[in-house]
């Protein structure tokens, strides 16, 4: 145990989140989702997980991800240019990692809460099979899966208040 009161482990440390994705990197949360931590696993080839992107403008970008990664996670780590794609990085405050899911592959997801639906509620281009990037995590089922980037994007950061009178 360190002086400071943190426990000193030799292994990579890796955040989990609750709700979302189990992988976080020190992230700060809205909605009071849990941050706790934990040894990395040791990750595989066979822990790969390869997804399809179709960007706004129709390209098609290959990238793979590991086990338990968000999408967002995906996109960032293998630098992928799709523009303004999430701007408050993961942390549900804006709807930038907005993602259309083919219907097969929607309807096995695990279901929204209501901090990723609000955020959802704001984006361009929502469909009955939108979610946002950030709160999807990589499992072996979804390997080769295809996913749409919407046309225009949203990012309710920059939502003004007009009620207000400001």
């Amino acid at each position: 145990m360190a002086a400071s009161g943190r426990l000193l482990l030799s292994s990579p440390l890796r955040w989990l989140r609750f709700p979302g994705c189990y992988k976080n990197r020190g992230r700060v949360l809205s909605g009071g989702a849990r941050l706790l931590f934990t040894a990395a696993p040791l990750q595989s080839s066979e822990d790969k997980i390869k997804v399809n992107f179709v960007n706004r403008d129709g390209e098609k970008l290959k990238a793979e991800g590991n086990l338990g990664d968000s999408l967002l996670d995906v996109v960032i780590e293998n630098n992928l240019d799709i523009d303004g794609f999430g701007a408050c990085e993961g942390t549900l405050a804006c709807s930038t990692c907005h993602l259309i899911f083919e219907d097969h592959i929607y309807k096995k997801l695990d279901s929204s809460t209501d901090e990723e639906m609000d955020m959802l509620d704001l984006a361009f281009g929502l469909t009955d099979n939108s979610r946002l990037g950030c709160q999807i995590c990589l499992t072996k089922w979804m390997d080769g899966m295809t996913v749409e980037v919407p046309t225009a994007i949203s990012d309710a950061r920059q939502t003004k208040d007009f009620s207000s009178g400001s």
